[in-house]
């Protein structure tokens, strides 16, 4: 994995807002309307090739595929990250009730209670504006029906992943790229859908990360950097209904952190990197966890690089957190400079300025700029790219006074 030798390097988080013609061929396969795979699969490659092209123009040292295998039907879409995984696993009922009716689940230590989407802790404290389609509090579009674990889960997407890493492929070497990432979704966020099937939870989620693991070593053994996504490690504490205590939040978020080691034991830690998160949607995030409390959760996850939020009104303070928590060694941090949570573009000399607060504290030579979250389906696509620009410039200011 690269790291800053001679200049601040520039990534970001995964999505990228997809072409109309992407988005509408995804809907109609949804639909059952008339698209041939073998059309779709060179809509996809085309699509793959440009994007990477646009990242290379914008300064994006380190670009991602911009999660266009991952299907989204609506240019707002929160979930895709998540949700693409339904088609490759077995053992799923895309028929269960929806993600704001599932039920209420207790944790295996019997300490907390994961509550249903709609019953979250934030949503409820603004319920008024959450309610409001003229607020801006933004969570997209809901889908009818979640699935259900109804027996053994198996990986089946053999085919889709690797198509993924072809198209992804064939654009980097098009463009004379060396090294790119591409993203899966961790076993504790796959697991949060509903399991009529396994005897306990626990079971469920190491369930989610023997069968992601096949999705995971397909990416590494190509060549790709891997960037698990797992915002549950942040978000699920907005889902504990009443709140728990940080104490008993942790050991339940270690649960799944230890799944996901198991997922990704023995592979080369130097090519993965860890997405962390407090969720993306558009909303006020009163009571997203601090950071200062789940920071060694996430270092105990056992790969080179991590992915965060820090660019966000609700999480730049939070670079300070570094000053009392050591870097291990031969660690690289990946922080949002630049934010999925507004339309505002920020200025290079801000984000310059962001990055020189990493670097002054973990050193220069362990910072890679990148953004909070996906920017794609979240803002604008001239809004994205202009963000994505913004980064590399202030990344080369950023640069200039620390070499």
């Amino acid at each position: 994995m690269k790291a800053s030798t001679d200049r601040i390097l520039t990534s970001h988080a995964g999505s990228l807002p997809r072409p109309d013609s992407l988005i509408e061929a995804n809907r109609s396969r949804t639909g059952n309307d008339d698209m041939d795979e073998a059309r779709f699969q060179a809509l996809l490659r085309a699509a793959v090739g440009d994007v990477v092209g646009r990242q290379k123009a914008a300064g994006i040292d380190i670009p991602g595929d911009g999660e266009f295998g991952k299907s989204m039907g609506h240019r707002v879409n929160y979930g895709a990250w998540w949700s693409y995984s339904f088609q490759r696993l077995g053992g799923l009922m895309l028929s269960g009730p929806g993600l704001y009716e599932m039920p209420a689940r207790r944790s295996h230590p019997g300490e907390v209670v994961l509550t249903s989407f709609a019953d979250r802790r934030d949503r409820l404290r603004f319920a008024a504006a959450y309610g409001d389609p003229e607020s801006g509090v933004s969570t997209g579009p809901r889908a009818a029906h979640f699935p259900v674990c109804v027996g053994p889960l198996t990986y089946t997407g053999q085919a889709a992943i690797k198509a993924d890493i072809d198209h992804f492929k064939a654009a980097l070497a098009a463009h004379g790229i060396e090294e790119g990432f591409m993203t899966s979704v961790a076993p504790g966020s796959a697991s949060r859908i509903g399991n009529d099937y396994y005897k306990t939870d626990d079971e469920f989620l190491f369930a989610c990360a023997d069968a992601m693991r096949e999705e995971y070593k397909a990416i590494v053994d190509s060549g790709l950097i891997l960037q698990l996504d797992d915002p549950s490690i942040a978000e699920n504490w907005d889902m504990i209904n009443p709140e728990p205590t940080v104490e008993a939040y942790r050991r339940f978020s270690m649960r799944r952190v230890e799944a996901l080691n198991h997922a990704i034991k023995g592979l080369p830690r130097d090519r993965i990197r860890f997405h962390l998160c407090w969720g993306s949607w558009h909303g006020p995030h009163t009571t997203d966890i601090p950071m200062r409390d789940i920071i060694d959760v996430m270092l105990a996850i056992d790969c080179q690089a991590y992915s965060f939020e820090a660019g966000n009104v609700r999480h730049e303070h939070e670079w300070s957190v570094w000053q009392d928590v050591r870097l291990p060694e031969g660690k690289l941090i990946l922080p949002g400079v630049v934010s999925h949570a507004t339309n505002v573009v920020e200025h290079p000399e801000l984000v310059a300025e962001r990055i020189l607060r990493f670097a002054n504290i973990v050193g220069r030579e362990n910072v890679i700029a990148a953004t909070d979250c996906g920017l794609g389906g979240r803002v604008h696509a001239d809004i994205a790219w202009a963000k994505l620009t913004s980064l590399a410039q202030g990344a080369e200011l950023a640069s200039r006074r620390l070499w």
